[in-house]
């Protein structure tokens, strides 16, 4: 934080920004010491290990976190401007939001709130139902298939 603009250091109202600052530095991190072209996990054995010592053995609290995690990733891919032109990565926009919509759907199931189930799997049926579109307007925008 600049002490020109923020004298007394931080505030309270900071608190999200300084922790985005932070999550966005450990993901920089993370991405800059495993390699994408990996066999799946293996890369991120010590990464995943790790968030799980933390998180710990509570299966609904890394849901929880899962989901937020997910929801978080979505946003930066979010291009409404750009849907028309880059389908796929619409599609890509949908897939995680029904990645942690079906996760939701499951957590409120296995909690007993029904309604919130119902909820979170008309979101995800949603989701697919925009997944299959963008991969079919990006076949069409190959040439694979016509529209």
């Amino acid at each position: 934080m600049d002490p020109e603009t923020r004298p007394d250091g931080p505030q309270p109202e900071d608190r999200l920004r300084l922790l985005g600052v932070l999550l966005a530095a450990v993901e920089l991190e993370i991405t800059a010491a495993t390699r994408i072209d990996d066999e799946f996990g293996q890369g991120f054995t010590g990464v995943i290990g790790g968030w799980a010592e933390t998180v710990g053995a509570d299966a609904a609290l890394a849901h929880l976190v899962i989901i937020n995690r997910l929801q978080r990733t979505v946003v930066p891919m979010m291009q409404p401007e750009d849907e028309e032109k880059r389908p796929g990565q619409a599609a890509s926009v949908a897939a995680v939001m029904a990645g942690a919509d079906l996760l939701a759907a499951q957590l409120a199931a296995d909690h007993g709130s029904l309604d919130g189930a119902r909820r979170s799997l008309n979101r995800a049926e949603g989701s697919l139902a925009n997944i299959v579109v963008g991969m079919h307007v990006l076949r069409v925008g190959l040439g694979d298939v016509e529209d």
